[in-house]
Parts: structure tokens; sequence; C-alpha cells
């Protein structure tokens, strides 16, 4: 059966009365709740830190993702002129070039070139790797 391995079933198999949805749609939805209930739990978004930041610090929850928006802009605006973002204690942002390689199209196996580029890139500093353990 395709539903085996789930936890929730589909509401056609529970005959439960609840509004009908295609099954498309519940399986959409299974699939965004397996991603959001990780091994360590629910994965923080946007707006699960926005929420936190404006508990933490007594302001509106619009000026908290105003001050969330005008940080991770700084960080891009930065990385983006090539400078080091060093955070004590979080980390280091930086900017990491990568070399033109030859790859495979996973497709046909047929060998692609691809170009250098430049890729964001984050180490860890040891506050946050022994918070972590």
């Amino acid at each position: 059966m395709l539903f085996e391995d789930l936890e929730v079933r589909p509401p056609e198999l529970l005959n439960w009365p609840l509004p009908k949805i295609s099954l498309t749609k519940y399986m959409t939805i299974l699939i965004l709740l397996r991603q959001t209930n990780t091994a360590g739990g629910r994965t923080m978004t946007k707006a699960d830190l926005i929420e936190k930041i404006a508990a933490g610090t007594k302001l509106s929850k619009s000026n908290a993702a105003r001050a969330l928006d005008v940080t991770i802009g700084a960080i891009k605006g930065s990385l983006k002129k090539g400078q080091k973002v060093t955070l004590v204690g979080f980390g280091t942002f930086s900017v990491s070039k990568r070399k033109a390689r030859t790859g495979r199209n996973p497709r046909t196996g047929e060998a692609m070139k691809i170009s250098a580029m430049k890729v964001p890139k984050f180490i860890a500093a040891r506050g946050l790797k022994d918070a972590v353990r």
C-alpha cells in the first residue's frame, strides 16, 4: 500500500468526516510536514526567528522583521563586495572561488563544462560549535 510507512493516513482511508481534498494536495501537505519535522525537531523558519527577536528585544514583529532584513541585507552586501563578515561567537561568512571544472550530465552521462563561480561560505566559531555539542 502507498501509505504504509506514513504516520498520518489520507482522510479517504480513515473515513473521517473531513472536507474532500485531492490526493495530490494531501501528499504536498505531508511532504511539507516532513520537511519541517526533522530528526532534531521542527526547522526554524524566518518567521520563527522574527518571533524570537521580537520577544527577546521587546520590539514589534514588524520592527523585528525589518531588523532581520537589514542584517541579512548588510551581510549580503558585504559578501557581494568580497568582504568577510565575522560575528564573534557565531561564525564567519566569506566568499570562496570555485575553479572551472568538467562535470557530467546526470541524464546522459555527457561531459559538460561548469564555469568558475563565487559561492558563499560559512565557518562556525568555537562558541557555536560548543553550543551545538
